[in-house]
């Protein structure tokens, strides 16, 4: 097998975006704490966080259950650098991003640093901001050992970014078994255009913001039967490890269950096999017949929302009835999602959120259809 940056880097990262809540709806730490020890003490390495994670608190969480608890070696941790933050209005603000990071962590320096999100929408401020070779200057002074960039757009623009910037050392990507085709995400063209130039790949959103870990009925049971007592997440997780040239693939992993449940089989990580991969074929072909909304639960549509509509959760609410067809959950997720917030009808179709969305989700439409199944109505439109 070819030889590549990251080889001997074990397979599962924890991404720390989606950390355990406490009641008041913080990140709780002690669970955090937990998680973070029964991973080093599996022997796995790779935390990844960034400077938009829960407004900084998942940086702030890194230090209070990483930085200051573990010997800096024993360790490594990535985090990011991003155009379009709510405080990023210029270069001189996106150059401070990363001792702002620093300052959260504690970390001294950062072993992988990554512009954030790059797609077509956000790629000028990018470059505007001369981005690029800030990075280079960074890792000039050591302040991060290597760089690279989280992508959601077109294998084509991935490969005139590689092109245009061959130093980059890696590049993270959206893979996963019901993306491998998704004409929107293009997973599969998106890692073999990373790799034919030569790129490891750290994989993100294996589980696509949870749905695998919970797919539909009738996929939990065709790969319960080809692999009886295996959870739908370790399916995920392993045909995301099993590519080649993959750095470590990165699991959101909210509590201790879910860490739990990933270290059984990670630890002794085996790839696929044939039958496996069937069983994936065959999964991948079932979901096509869902007519679900692929909402990762991000929250880059959240932010500037001028009618503070919760869009993630009312698609989450929307998704009880198209996935699992539980109608009246779907209805108590909505109502407790929009207490007190926008409701779906009340979007003005100012279209902020969709050039967010890296899964170029029709926002604005499927909020009309949210708005028909929960308030009955479509969504206002704006005054002409």
């Amino acid at each position: 097998m070819e030889r590549y940056f990251g080889e001997h880097t074990p397979k599962l990262g924890f991404g720390l975006m989606r950390l355990p809540k406490g009641p008041d709806g913080r990140i709780d730490i002690e669970h955090t704490r937990r998680m973070v020890d029964a991973f080093l003490d599996a022997g796995f390495t790779y935390f990844d966080t960034a400077y938009v994670y829960d407004n900084g608190d998942s940086e702030r969480a890194a230090r209070a259950a990483l930085v200051e608890r573990h010997p800096r070696e024993r360790f490594t941790l990535a985090t990011k650098l991003n155009a379009r933050a709510h405080d990023c209005h210029s270069a001189a603000d996106a150059r401070q991003q990363i001792y702002t990071s620093l300052e959260r962590t504690g970390a001294g320096y950062f072993d992988y640093y990554l512009l954030h999100a790059v797609q077509a929408g956000n790629l000028p401020l990018y470059d505007e901001y001369g981005c690029w070779d800030y990075v280079r200057e960074l890792k000039a002074k050591g302040l991060i050992r290597h760089w690279g960039f989280s992508f959601h757009d077109t294998p084509a623009l991935l490969d005139e970014l590689l092109t245009k910037h061959p130093d980059a050392e890696f590049v993270q990507l959206q893979i996963n078994y019901a993306d491998w085709e998704n004409p929107s995400v293009q997973s599969r063209a998106c890692w073999e255009t990373a790799r034919r130039h030569g790129k490891p790949v750290v994989i993100m959103e294996p589980v696509k913001g949870g749905m695998l870990a919970n797919p539909p009925a009738r996929v939990r049971d065709a790969l319960a039967g080809a692999k009886p007592g295996a959870s739908p997440a370790s399916w995920a997780i392993r045909c995301a490890a099993s590519l080649e040239g993959v750095l470590t693939v990165l699991s959101g992993m909210s509590d201790i269950r879910q860490m739990e449940d990933n270290l059984s089989f990670m630890r002794d990580f085996q790839p696929l096999n044939a039958a496996e991969r069937g069983a994936i074929r065959e999964a991948r072909d079932l979901l096509l017949g869902v007519n679900s909304i692929p909402c990762t639960g991000c929250r880059y549509c959240v932010e500037g929302c001028p009618q503070r509509i919760p869009i993630p959760e009312i698609f989450k609410a929307r998704n009880e009835q198209l996935i699992w067809e539980r109608e009246a959950q779907g209805r108590a997720a909505y109502a407790a999602a929009t207490e007190g917030r926008g409701r779906a009808s009340d979007c003005a179709a100012c279209g902020q959120c969709e050039s967010a969305c890296p899964q170029r989700i029709d926002v604005i439409e499927r909020l009309k259809e949210c708005a028909a199944s929960f308030d009955g109505c479509a969504p206002s439109q704006p005054p002409k």
